[in-house]
């Protein structure tokens, strides 16, 4: 693991960690955590096990802190491509994904750049906050994947809310609440896999 900064655009300087494919390298990933101020930071346990995961699976992965003046996920939008720009030099040439965890799922939604081949969204509260961040159908192919008694967004609530976007990818995590508690070992099999084929009409079923 290598630790390191990213640098902003509007002068802040996050923690980072890096880690590398372990298998022949396909793409990258940035993690994005849930909300800092319920004390939520890149050590959570759900972005830790897609962190440490992942390269098995040969994909890079880049997980940060957002920046301590919390913005309720408007400047944080500088601080994940501040991410991307790091892991980019990384990953030259490699897909960029985009995966976040609540507060970071719905920052990592909002996140409009042409560089992101994907994004996988665990747990984002669709029903709270979305016009404060600026939550806009996402350009990149989506895979949401929605705890089945999750207490801000149930399966059915993120199926409403993104009813009008292209083709979202809706995945529901079986016997599972917000805080993912005991269900996090489902969470990479369904990740990889929909990384590995993601495109603008990539399907995965419910987990049964």
């Amino acid at each position: 693991m290598e630790h390191l900064n990213l640098h902003t655009s509007d002068g802040q300087v996050l923690p980072a960690d890096l880690l590398l494919a372990t298998a022949p390298a396909t793409g990258a990933v940035v993690i994005c955590h849930p909300h800092p101020l319920y004390g939520g930071n890149r050590f959570s346990i759900v972005v830790d096990t897609v962190f440490k995961g992942a390269p098995a699976h040969g994909y890079h992965t880049l997980r940060f802190d957002f920046r301590s003046d919390h913005d309720h996920g408007r400047a944080e939008r500088l601080d994940v491509i501040a991410a991307l720009d790091l892991l980019a030099t990384q990953a030259p040439g490699l897909p960029l994904h985009l995966i976040g965890y609540s507060f970071g799922a719905m920052v990592a939604i909002s996140v409009n750049d042409p560089r992101v081949t994907s994004i996988v969204a665990i747990a984002p509260p669709l029903t709270m906050g979305s016009s404060s961040i600026g939550i806009e159908a996402p350009c990149s192919p989506i895979l949401i994947m929605s705890p089945e008694h999750d207490q801000f967004c149930t399966p059915e609530q993120a199926k409403d809310a993104t009813s009008e976007w292209p083709d979202p990818a809706i995945f529901m995590i079986p016997l599972a609440d917000h805080s993912l508690s005991g269900r996090t070992a489902i969470l990479l099999p369904a990740i990889i896999d929909w990384l590995s084929r993601a495109q603008p009409a990539s399907r995965l079923p419910p987990h049964q």
